[in-house]
């Protein structure tokens, strides 16, 4: 019950109009799945935001193409991850230019674009707090800790971690 799993990998690409086009053919050439396009739900007026207006789009990923993908992405920034990165069970990074991961070379009609990684941990029994019907609670022993979240990523991709420093007063 307390092994650590993969629940999903998502890439988030926010943009609109023709930007938004190549950030879809972006997504599908890097997971090779098929990308859905996120359209806003509030009004931001500083920012021409209105209710249902496209604003990003994302593809989730689950499995082995999933760690598939990862392997590929943990590749192109070294295996090093900053610590503020890590939370309890999940884990957030981005990629400036898509043209740092291997195997894919510039595509014109894309341009130079970069993305966002979420990745998403779970263990056996953390869905009863997700679901609508007959809810129950987790214990806290039971929920995965962001010291847990960055040993699964050491042991199972070699992740290299920089530790955070604190600040000495004089």
């Amino acid at each position: 019950m307390r092994e650590i799993k993969m629940k999903d990998v998502t890439l988030n690409c926010g943009a609109t109009g023709e930007k938004l086009d190549r950030s879809f053919r972006l997504l599908k050439l890097i997971s090779g799945a098929e990308p859905k396009k996120v359209a806003s739900t509030k009004r931001i007026p500083g920012f021409n935001v209105n209710p249902g207006l496209e604003v990003g789009c994302k593809v989730t990923l689950k499995g082995k193409k999933a760690e598939e993908l990862l392997k590929r992405l943990f590749e192109s920034i070294n295996f090093k991850l900053d610590e503020k990165k890590f939370g309890n069970g999940t884990l957030n990074f981005g990629i400036e230019e898509y043209l740092t991961i291997s195997g894919l070379q510039f595509q014109r009609d894309i341009g130079i674009l970069g993305f966002s990684i979420a990745i998403r941990l779970t263990r056996a029994g953390l869905t009863i707090d997700e679901r609508k019907i007959k809810r129950g609670r987790i214990p806290k022993r039971h929920k995965i800790t962001k010291e847990e979240t960055m040993d699964f990523f050491r042991k199972k991709f070699n992740i290299e971690i920089k530790e955070k420093r604190k600040k000495e007063k004089i």
